[in-house]
């Protein structure tokens, strides 16, 4: 075996760049974060600002309903486990019910990363993972009130995406 690698690595450059393109490309064919231009990307991005922004900022509800998965689940590091129903009356009451003081979540730019789930080949689903920011908007003026990790899993049935899990995690206050 010694003989072997001594013939192919020791003082023979050919097959040291031989093996370092190898590697390389095997790296990139690897199923790893898409393309902040891909269409997986965009289509999923804007199903964060359909929950975030329109949903969670602007309490358009019934935005939910088409995109969240029956059998969802949510883990939230200080609030424990929801199901849809659950999560539902929660941003219903907790995230809209105030209306003096609005709490609007912000997604920290460049933070989003998706990643393909297939099977045989066959796109079933992503992990989008990203970091955003939470507000206080009172009297239109926000204040910074923490910061949070999510990840998001997203499964693909009959080409419809449905959000089936969140994970979030790692809420921090903001340091003032």
């Amino acid at each position: 075996m010694k003989e072997l690698f001594d013939f192919f690595f020791k003082g023979n450059l050919f097959w040291k760049i031989v093996l370092l393109l190898w590697s390389l490309l095997s790296a990139m064919l690897v199923n790893g974060q898409v393309n902040k231009n891909s269409v997986l990307f965009k289509t999923l991005k804007s199903k964060d600002s359909i929950i975030f922004e329109r949903t969670f900022n602007r309490c358009e509800l019934q935005k939910l309903d088409h995109i969240i998965d029956q059998d969802f689940e949510f883990y939230h590091d200080l609030g424990g486990i929801e199901n849809r129903e659950d999560f539902f009356k929660s941003v219903q009451n907790n995230i809209c019910g105030n209306t003096d003081e609005k709490l609007i979540r912000k997604l920290v730019d460049d933070s989003l990363k998706v990643y393909p789930l297939k099977k045989n080949g066959e796109l079933y689903g992503a992990i989008q993972k990203g970091k955003h920011t939470f507000h206080i908007k009172k009297n239109n003026k926000l204040k910074a009130t923490g910061s949070a990790l999510f990840t998001h899993v997203w499964i693909l049935n009959n080409n419809i995406w449905k959000l089936k899990r969140v994970l979030s995690y790692n809420h921090l206050p903001t340091q003032n």
